[in-house]
């Protein structure tokens, strides 16, 4: 099997100005295709490091893929130090200069002189044509290695690997890496784990647990011949599991609850509100990112102040002073006030102490109260997170007013 790694080529990397995902995203589709990423790294723009790098790369891998330095600028030198390392020259390739210059005729601009150092290429590579930007990319092979080449863009460097890479790519891969994740909402990757804990050990499909803020997941990853084969070696295996955690389980490879929730609101032809306080419009947020959400979703309100909880939902000044902002008789109401006010046909409501501080009541930081409301019930969960961290509460409350809606739309809502 073909032994792979990554380089990331960019100062901005280094410094922490641009969050990395082009590797995280090369090595998924990589292990796909059964081609094992070996090591990742990450390099700025300066020539003698990039070249003493690709040196130990071409030592122990096969493959060497190379992301980001493609620009037109000094500064970028992925192509030509590459170029020096496999002792290729470059020249201008006009197919590709005439590409750039049509790029920027499109946008109604001229290319810049500058651009034409893009369309300098070695002779005998493979080149990537770039449909998303200007940066070509290629690939090219000297004593067994191989060198990709792509630009550090995501927007450019994703269509370009699963257009052009992966064909080029499919001359090193045997096997077939299928992998499906069963992600899960209310219980801990711990207590997830002990019950499954025996298929933990087998090797083929393997089961690995992870865990992100508030949920816990189970990844199935099957190798086969072919993908029909890998799929047949995973069905077992997922259905044993959907065994075990039941309800826990909110979906097979989504790629988050709002995702579920979006999609069940559509089957079951609801629509949902949302009346958000220390959640500022997050639950809004996180369901209209889903393509679509406009046929479940029609409005939401972030009630911040007490005022306007009482002006806009109705809720009662008298529990507001009693009770204070986070208390379940706020959280009922505001839920009920959002139905009342939109003809939705369920209505999430979330308040709560996000932190770092505490109210004037004392209240704990971390607690909330996150209701769910239909025409005729309210169902109301104390939340207490024991975290100072803000972002952390506010994402996981979120989380759960979303696993509240799926819950109900399951009928397997309690109380």
């Amino acid at each position: 099997m073909a032994t792979c790694e990554l380089i990331s080529v960019g100062t901005e990397l280094l410094l922490g100005d641009i969050l990395n995902t082009d590797a995280q995203f090369l090595s998924k589709e990589l292990a796909k295709m059964g081609i094992s990423v070996m090591h990742q790294c990450t390099v700025g723009d300066n020539r003698d490091r990039l070249l003493s790098l690709l040196k130990e790369a071409a030592e122990r891998s096969d493959i060497i893929i190379l992301s980001g330095g493609l620009g037109p600028t000094p500064d970028d030198l992925t192509k030509e130090v590459s170029c020096e390392f496999f002792g290729k020259e470059m020249k201008l390739h006009e197919p590709s200069l005439d590409k750039i210059k049509e790029y920027f005729a499109a946008k109604g601009s001229v290319m810049a002189e500058i651009n034409a150092k893009q369309a300098m290429l070695p002779e005998d590579c493979v080149i990537f044509p770039n449909n998303n930007g200007t940066a070509p990319g290629l690939a090219m092979e000297k004593d067994g290695t191989h060198i990709l080449l792509l630009p550090g863009p995501p927007r450019e460097l994703k269509p370009m690997f699963l257009e052009c890479a992966v064909p080029y790519l499919k001359q090193f891969s045997d096997k077939t890496i299928i992998s499906h994740n069963v992600r899960t909402f209310g219980i801990g990757e711990s207590a997830m784990s002990e019950l499954v804990t025996d298929l933990l050990d087998s090797q083929n499909p393997t089961v690995a647990p992870y865990a992100k803020d508030g949920e816990a997941l189970l990844r199935v990853t099957a190798m086969a011949e072919t993908e029909e084969e890998a799929e047949n070696l995973c069905k077992p295996m997922l259905d044993e599991i959907g065994k075990r955690l039941g309800d826990y389980i909110y979906g097979i490879d989504y790629n988050c609850i709002e995702e579920a929730v979006v999609e069940l609101l559509k089957e079951n032809n609801m629509k949902i509100v949302t009346a958000e306080s220390c959640t500022a419009g997050m639950i809004s947020k996180r369901i209209t990112d889903i393509p679509g959400a406009s046929s479940v979703f029609e409005c939401g309100f972030v009630t911040y102040a007490n005022s306007i909880k009482h002006k806009i939902l109705g809720v009662s000044e008298a529990d507001l002073k009693e009770y204070g902002a986070v208390s379940k008789p706020v959280a009922e109401q505001m839920a009920k006030g959002a139905l009342k006010l939109s003809g939705a046909d369920i209505a999430v409501a979330v308040t709560g102490i996000a932190g770092p501080d505490s109210d004037s009541t004392e209240k704990p930081v971390g607690l909330s109260y996150i209701a769910l409301a239909d025409k005729d019930r309210v169902w109301v969960k104390e939340l207490r997170t024991n975290r100072r961290d803000r972002d952390y509460n506010r994402y996981v409350n979120a989380s759960n007013a979303l696993n509240m809606a799926r819950m109900y739309i399951n009928k397997t809502i309690q109380g």
